[in-house]
């Protein structure tokens, strides 16, 4: 009996520690250019561009507008960047690219390692997911049923 109390103490304080550690995460410094997951955001630039590249096009993508006017769409979850040249060859842009969730009409249900995403715009329906969603949704759930195997193995031993 005494094993099995020990064994729910270390796994309520497993599942506790990675909690307690975002709550005092801080914001960073520079964020750059965001950009919200589906949605496109215009860059408008100081000088004519002549080359643009995308460090992870799974994350964000670029489409070049016009010679000033670049559109930036979120591609996947995660950080990036972008660098612009002009036709010398010297930078005309260079940041960070952070793609983002956009929560304010969405509702998300968690069932242990399965997470349920509603559009609530007017009704909440099913929401489109990315292939990036799906994978991390998928990765979420493998790593919980290592965790949850092995607690379960614990209890019982």
């Amino acid at each position: 009996m005494t094993l099995r109390v020990a064994g729910l103490v270390a796994l309520s304080l497993m599942f506790a520690a990675p909690l307690a550690g975002t709550a005092h995460a801080e914001p960073v410094a520079n964020a750059g250019v965001e950009v919200v997951l589906n949605q496109a955001r215009v860059l408008k630039l100081s000088k004519p561009a002549s080359t643009v590249i995308i460090g992870n096009p799974e994350v964000a993508d670029a489409t070049v507008h016009d010679a000033n006017t670049i559109v930036l769409t979120g591609q996947g979850f995660g950080r990036t960047n972008i660098v612009v040249l002009d036709s010398a060859g010297s930078p005309i842009l260079d940041e960070q690219v952070a793609v983002i969730r956009d929560n304010s009409a969405t509702l998300r249900i968690y069932r242990r390692s399965v997470v349920e995403t509603l559009s609530c715009e007017p009704y909440c329906e099913w929401a489109y997911q990315t292939p990036a969603e799906i994978e991390s949704t998928r990765e979420r759930a493998r790593v919980n049923a290592m965790f949850e195997s092995d607690a379960d193995a614990d209890l019982f031993n």
